[in-house]
């Protein structure tokens, strides 16, 4: 049988939950456990510096984990430039810090409020000052996909009909609709997140994880052996079919 490997959901800023799982995941597999983080580990939660922290803190003891980008963390590196960028998949009247987004949220948790007083760059120059150089080489060094023989990682999910190695950054961080809508096989199985939904749901040729973390729920983490899936809950393994 296949080794396991694990894979937690978008996190959004909530380090409690984030805890939880890792919990979960190390009572199953063990301290050494193969972890895959699926991206948005920042915005709309409380505390998006803890999170950035921990996860920092286990790529540097070595764990054998494995940080995807998701489309928050690619705004909030953009955001940390010298010169920030706009991401252009936003709706035009929406910024990173915009409540909806939850940059502003993620600021606040490194002591940078945001008011509509403050000018972009006024925030810009305060936010250099906050962000320890640490979180900033983390948002700098994530991988955009993961793959293993039966599997393939990405934070939004792929394009139907591209090969998996020549799949955009754009589709890996943005896409649904065309994704969502796709139900013939992939080339391997798709596990995302990106688009919340109320329980993991296996859809036959993709997997998703994001169960709303961003929004107060609970976080999922799943493993996969082979073909199978499960969730894991305080119970052990729930499997989870298509």
């Amino acid at each position: 049988m296949a080794s396991p490997i694990y894979a937690i959901g978008d996190i959004h800023g909530y380090p409690a939950e984030l805890e939880r799982v890792l919990t979960l995941i190390e009572e199953d597999g063990g301290p050494d456990a193969r972890i895959v983080f699926l991206g948005d580990y920042t915005d709309r939660g409380p505390d998006s510096k803890a999170v950035i922290g921990r996860l920092a803190q286990g790529k540097a003891e070595g764990r054998n984990w494995t940080f995807l980008m998701g489309n928050h963390d690619r705004m909030f590196r953009w955001f940390m430039e010298d010169f920030p960028r706009h991401d252009p998949a936003l709706l035009v009247e929406f910024t990173w810090l915009h409540p909806r987004i939850g940059g502003d949220v993620t600021l606040a948790s490194y002591g940078v409020p945001v008011t509509k007083q403050d000018r972009m760059s006024e925030i810009h120059a305060r936010a250099l000052e906050a962000v320890p150089q640490s979180h900033i080489d983390f948002l700098q060094g994530m991988a955009l996909s993961h793959e293993t023989a039966d599997h393939f990682f990405a934070h939004a999910g792929i394009r139907p009909g591209v090969p998996l190695a020549e799949q955009s950054e754009g589709d890996l961080l943005w896409i649904r609709k065309e994704f969502h809508n796709f139900t013939a096989p992939h080339p391997k199985l798709i596990v995302h997140g990106h688009t919340p939904v109320d329980s993991a749901m296996h859809y036959g040729n993709r997997v998703n994880l994001d169960t709303g973390a961003g929004y107060g729920k609970p976080l999922c983490a799943a493993v996969f052996e082979g073909d199978k899936v499960w969730v894991l809950t305080q119970q052990g393994r729930n499997r989870l079919r298509p």
